[in-house]
């Protein structure tokens, strides 16, 4: 039977939800539960149009997720085949497993990752789905897979040249090193690092900063941004006069600047 507080979900009065990966005495690793409690996390906070920002974090003080859960694939279980059960086996059920991480990254609303110690494997490739990532001063990245056999397959090496480049995201996958927070913070991978007591109370306070603007507003800069890693300037910027068309109006453009200048 599957756990139902694998992942957890909390909506505020704001609008701010948290989602906390909840198996601490694992090392918040991906077992099957994790796997579809982010299903149906993603699922729900897609389905609530209230919730303006998304905070994702890892119960306990050790990790944001050490990756996949070692016992599990040992046992034969990658996890896949449960959750994507009816896929043909092979390309399909990986593709699907990529699909629930890939769900985050399309979500309306922004998703900061706050990153609260080892941050590796599969967790790591959640965080890159993430709009922005916050980590704690202890907190360590890496990919292990290539040491273990296996390239990272759930979309790594798409996702992280475009963040820090393509000649570190090659060092970092192929050899499966480890970095600390004051490193990942360097190569681009981290966008602020806080001491351990600060950090989530900054994610909260940036989760606020954004939940206070018009939503629309801020989808539309979402989804303008995302499209640039794959569009051609010409047509980005195309897509940027539509979505701005679409997302605001000249009359409250004005009016905001007016108040700002009042005060």
């Amino acid at each position: 039977m599957t756990d139902p507080k694998a992942v957890l979900l909390e909506v505020d009065a704001k609008g701010i939800a948290l989602m906390t990966l909840n198996r601490p005495e694992a090392m918040n690793a991906f077992n099957l539960d994790q796997w579809k409690g982010l299903q149906t996390t993603a699922e729900a906070i897609r389905a609530n149009p209230q919730i303006r920002v998304v905070i994702v974090t890892g119960a306990g003080e050790r990790a944001f997720s050490a990756g996949m859960d070692l016992k599990m694939i040992a046992a034969g279980g990658g996890g896949s085949a449960s959750v994507f059960g009816d896929y043909r086996k092979g390309y399909d059920q990986l593709f699907g497993l990529k699909s629930l991480l890939t769900a985050f990254e399309a979500l309306a609303c922004p998703v900061i990752a706050a990153i609260n110690g080892y941050c590796l494997g599969a967790g790591m490739e959640l965080s890159l789905c993430c709009d922005m990532r916050l980590a704690a001063e202890h907190a360590v990245f890496g990919l292990p897979e290539m040491p273990l056999g296996v390239i990272p397959d759930l979309g790594s090496t798409q996702r992280l040249p475009r963040i820090v480049g393509i000649g570190k995201a090659k060092e970092l996958i192929i050899t499966g090193r480890k970095i600390n927070a004051a490193e990942a913070l360097r190569v681009g991978l981290v966008d602020h690092v806080y001491p351990k007591a600060q950090l989530m109370p900054e994610a909260r306070k940036l989760a606020e900063e954004i939940a206070a603007l018009n939503p629309r507003l801020v989808e539309g800069c979402k989804r303008a941004v995302n499209m640039s890693m794959s569009t051609p300037l010409d047509a980005g910027l195309r897509l940027e006069t539509d979505i701005c068309m679409g997302a605001g109006s000249a009359a409250e453009f004005g009016e905001r600047a007016r108040q700002k200048m009042d005060k």
